[in-house]
C-alpha cells in the first residue's frame, strides 16, 4: 500500500486531490502505512470488493472518482489522461496493465491480448477505474451481487450513461500471483 500511495501523490502532484484508503479487514499494517503517509484512512469488514469499492466512493468528497488496487501504481500520465477524458465528456473508463517485474511467458502474451480485447470491448480490469460521482450515483454504485467482475459489469453500466473509454497509458500492478502460481492454477 506504501508504494501504491507514494504513487498516487506524485501522480496527482498539484492537483487538488484526496487519497481515500479503504481498509477492508486487513490484518497487516495497511491504515497505519496508508496514514502515516497522509491518506485518510476508513475501515470496513465487508470482505467484498463491490461494497469496499462502494464504501470508498461514499467517503470520497470529489467530483471524479479513481479506484486503484493496493497492490497497483497509477503513473502521472496516466491519471493527466483519466482527467483529460473526463473532462472532454467521458463518464468514465480504465487502462490496460502492465505487471511489475519478471512474469511467464504466456502471461505476457495473455496480458496484451486482455490488454488489446479490453480496449476494443470497452472493458476495464478492477485494478484501476475511473468515473464522474454523478455517473457512478447513476448506475447506482459498484454491484454487490456479485462477488467477482464488479468491474465489468461497472465498465457496461457506465457505457450505458455515455462515453466509457480505456486510456492507452497504463497502470502498473503486481505480477505476484503469476509468478507464484502455475498457468493451470491462474486459469482454474
Amino acid at each position: 500500500i506504501g508504494a501504491t500511495v507514494l504513487a498516487l501523490k506524485k501522480a496527482a502532484a498539484g492537483l487538488e486531490h484526496e487519497i481515500v484508503v479503504v481498509d477492508d479487514a486487513s490484518s497487516d499494517r495497511t491504515a497505519e502505512v496508508a496514514a502515516g503517509l497522509g491518506a485518510r484512512t476508513i475501515r470496513v469488514e465487508h470482505r467484498h470488493i463491490a461494497a469496499t469499492r462502494n464504501a470508498g466512493a461514499k467517503a470520497a468528497k470529489g467530483e471524479m472518482l479513481v479506484w486503484v488496487d493496493a497492490d497497483t501504481t497509477l503513473p502521472r500520465g496516466t491519471l493527466r489522461e483519466a482527467i483529460l477524458a473526463v473532462e472532454g465528456g467521458a463518464v468514465g473508463g480504465g487502462a490496460g496493465v502492465k505487471f511489475d517485474g519478471w512474469v511467464p511467458l504466456y502471461a505476457r502474451v495473455m496480458g496484451e491480448a486482455l490488454v488489446w480485447l479490453f480496449r476494443v470491448a470497452r472493458l476495464t480490469g478492477g485494478c484501476f477505474l475511473f468515473c464522474t460521482r454523478e455517473a457512478f450515483q447513476k448506475v447506482g454504485g459498484f454491484s454487490e451481487e456479485v462477488f467477482a467482475a464488479e468491474e465489468a459489469l461497472m465498465s457496461r453500466a457506465l457505457r450505458k450513461c455515455g462515453r466509457f473509454t480505456v486510456l492507452r497509458t497504463r497502470v502498473v500492478t503486481s505480477g505476484r500471483k503469476l509468478r507464484t502460481f502455475s498457468g493451470g492454477e491462474v486459469f482454474g
